[in-house]
């Protein structure tokens, strides 16, 4: 993922970019600003490791997290949606997942949902099982997937 050219078609089109992370800790907003001129594009990030983290600041519901846990689709809409709510965004992306090690028969490592958020349409969700990579590169992989999912998000926006 070329990163810079990202930003530039998000600048080019007007849009302003915001993420929600969990697992990643803020990984996609390090790539995303370690590009000088980001400061056009990126808004802000939100690094909500905690559910209550994510209720406070995304205002994801405990009833979601209670019913379908973090890691889950669910949840990543939530905080899509949350980080478009509380920004000046208008392109957001969220990730939720087992890193590692670890895991369970029911969420296990390298199990990672994302959100992805665009003002005025409908957010999209998706679980991508990257397997048992070791906890850095289920980050990085992670990191990478969201970054194409701001891509994919970016080429339905209007210029």
């Amino acid at each position: 993922m070329n990163v810079a050219a990202l930003l530039d078609r998000a600048k080019s089109k007007g849009v302003m970019i915001a993420t929600a992370e969990s697992c990643t800790g803020g990984m996609v907003a390090a790539a995303l600003t370690d590009i000088p001129g980001s400061s056009a594009v990126v808004d802000r990030g939100f690094v909500t490791y905690t559910n209550k983290a994510k209720q406070q600041m995304l205002r994801v519901q405990p009833e979601t997290l209670e019913t379908h846990g973090a890691v889950s689709e669910e949840v990543a809409q939530e905080m899509a949606d949350g980080a478009l709510r509380n920004s000046d965004a208008q392109l957001t992306v969220s990730i939720t997942g087992i890193a590692g090690p670890g895991g369970s028969e029911f969420k296990p490592e390298g199990r990672v949902c994302f959100g992805l958020a665009v003002d005025g349409q409908k957010t999209i969700t998706e679980t991508v099982e990257f397997g048992a990579l070791g906890r850095d590169k289920v980050r990085l992989t992670a990191r990478d997937h969201a970054l194409d999912l701001l891509s994919r998000g970016l080429s339905s926006i209007a210029q």
